[in-house]
């Protein structure tokens, strides 16, 4: 098994080694979305625009689908002639929690007028985003596998 397929089992993924090849593609393309307009949010200083991904990303953590889900699975795999995505599991779904604090806390302080402060805090999401968008290696995901691991918890599905 890849180190990036041993990834996705960390996040939650059941996937045999093809469909993990197969959807490596569209497993990224939510994150890479994502990491694209947080890039341009961050570039152009707008709370707006990083507020804007704050119900995104609330939607991807609270329901099994992330919106930008929608977009592969009615439209970019039909171009690419790929398979649809499965829905997020929890471990994933948390990680999507976090991310929307964190991009609240941008915003928040973008609006405050904190430059410095939310440059800082966006540079941190962009670098985690960054991570997960390339090699499938999500922190929050792999943080929250070793407390379940060392708790004898169970996710919740």
């Amino acid at each position: 098994m890849s180190w990036t397929h041993a990834n996705l089992e960390t996040q939650g993924y059941c996937l045999t080694a093809a469909q993990a090849r197969s959807l490596r593609v569209g497993l990224r393309f939510p994150t890479a979305l994502c990491l694209a307009l947080v890039i341009t949010g961050l570039a152009l200083e707008s709370a707006l625009m990083i507020a804007l991904l704050v119900p995104i990303g609330a939607v991807a953590g609270w329901t099994s689908r992330h919106p930008f889900d929608l977009i592969w699975n009615h439209g970019v795999r039909h171009v690419l002639e790929a398979p649809e995505l499965p829905r997020n599991p929890v471990r994933r779904r948390h990680a999507f929690k976090l991310a929307t604090v964190w991009l609240a806390g941008t915003a928040v302080l973008f609006a405050m007028a904190v430059t410095s402060a939310a440059l800082v805090l966006g540079g941190v999401l962009l670098a985690v985003c960054s991570l997960v968008t390339v090699t499938n290696f999500c922190i929050p995901s792999t943080m929250l596998a070793w407390v379940q691991t060392h708790t004898g918890e169970q996710a919740v599905t």
